[in-house]
């Protein structure tokens, strides 16, 4: 509880206010008197504090609580207008940017389903999206909080199928000096996949999960973990490398051999598997369009990697030992959703007490939510909140 409790000293008003503000943030809507009792603040020093974030217009009074005796209660309430905040992601075969309000509310939302954008591209691309949400007044430019890029380490460097040789402009592109000269706010980076996990800490099953991995299925494979309601980051920034994980294959011409999972499981080797069947499919939507045949190859194929993918959980859930399992990504809900179910097939033939496995509530966009909610956490001083987002670039070989 030591997050929300405050002092009533008067040189401990800035930690009192934040107090305050993420107690409203976290349990809204919310009294003053439970205020008071939550962060352990006289009444006249939440009035105060609670005026004062009424002034700044980032709570507000919703309404008056019904069926008390005597003066009812004003429930209090983040106000959805107070702070605003957009998100990127960034992968090899996309680029998806949302403009998200204080009550984590996707206000607006650009897609590009394209391979491999250089970064010259991907500058104009965020230019003109940050604009375009300013001009069509989607965000109120004097409250937005910040610009959130989720984005993979590595991303120009690891050997992908069909990334051209010019891709490796990424190694040498200085990203955040890029965003930085698009916007006076600040900008916030880190992996897309701790951001997904970010995202689903904020906005999904960490509302009632504080420790859990989540797994990352794009167009590569990976990682981020939440321990105790916070993003662990590792010490050299690494964290939740599920991709890199070895993993026995079992078939192809590499049967027998030891290989990475990412080398076995992500949406680009999906699409690999089918065309090596004379289906054609490059991106998502495309999955759900194949008649039956198609169908049957993703079955046999989803079915033969959920015993993968559970070996892996099960290494994570013997060393990290998480309340859970998320897994999410651009994967359609729908595959996600019978790969979810060939899990818990396969996890129940360990007969060893395992996290339990749910599939992540926001998939398709977690990481550009998860950036939007990187400005988001630190206006409103949550524990999920990390400096180094502030300073963060995606790692590199070089």
């Amino acid at each position: 509880m030591s997050d929300l409790t405050g002092s009533n000293a008067e040189q401990a008003a800035e930690h009192n206010r934040a107090v305050v503000l993420q107690a409203i943030y976290r349990n809204a809507p919310i009294s003053r008197t439970e205020l008071a009792q939550q962060a352990g603040l006289t009444k006249q020093a939440i009035t105060r504090i609670v005026d004062r974030l009424l002034d700044e217009g980032l709570v507000m009074e919703a309404r008056r609580r019904q069926g008390q005796r005597g003066q009812p209660a004003i429930e209090l309430e983040i106000d959805p207008e107070g702070v605003y905040a957009i998100g990127a992601n960034i992968d090899r075969d996309h680029l998806t940017v949302i403009a998200m309000d204080a009550t984590g509310t996707v206000r607006g939302r650009i897609h590009h389903e394209k391979r491999f954008i250089l970064p010259d591209e991907f500058s104009v691309l965020m230019e003109d999206a940050i604009s375009s949400f300013s001009r069509r007044r989607i965000v109120d430019e004097a409250r937005l909080a910040g610009i959130g890029l989720a984005i993979p380490d590595w991303l120009g460097e690891i050997p992908v199928i069909g990334r051209p040789t010019s891709y490796c402009q990424w190694n040498d592109f200085e990203v955040r000096k890029t965003l930085e000269t698009l916007t006076s706010h600040p900008v916030f980076i880190d992996n897309d996949a701790n951001c997904a996990a970010m995202g689903e800490l904020e906005y999904g099953l960490g509302t009632e999960i504080s420790s859990f991995f989540y797994i990352l299925a794009n167009a590569c494979l990976g990682g981020g973990l939440i321990l105790n309601g916070r993003q662990h980051q590792g010490t050299t920034g690494l964290n939740g490398e599920v991709g890199w994980l070895p993993i026995l294959t079992d078939e192809g011409p590499a049967a027998g051999q030891i290989r990475p999972l990412g080398e076995q499981f992500s949406l680009f080797l999906l699409y690999d598997h089918l065309a090596q069947h004379g289906i054609q499919a490059s991106k998502p939507a495309d999955l759900l369009k194949l008649g039956n045949q198609g169908n049957q190859l993703i079955s046999r194929w989803l079915r033969q990697i959920s015993l993968k993918v559970a070996e892996a959980i099960l290494h994570i859930g013997l060393i990290v030992d998480p309340a859970a399992i998320v897994i999410g990504g651009r994967f359609p809900v729908k595959l996600m959703d019978e790969l979810v179910v060939y899990l818990h097939e396969a996890l129940s033939d360990y007969g060893t007490e395992l996290p339990s496995l749910h599939r992540a509530v926001s998939s398709e966009d977690a990481a550009a939510l998860g950036a939007a909610t990187m400005p988001l956490a630190h206006a409103f001083n949550l524990s999920s909140a990390q400096s180094i987002q502030l300073t963060r670039v995606p790692l590199t070989s070089s």
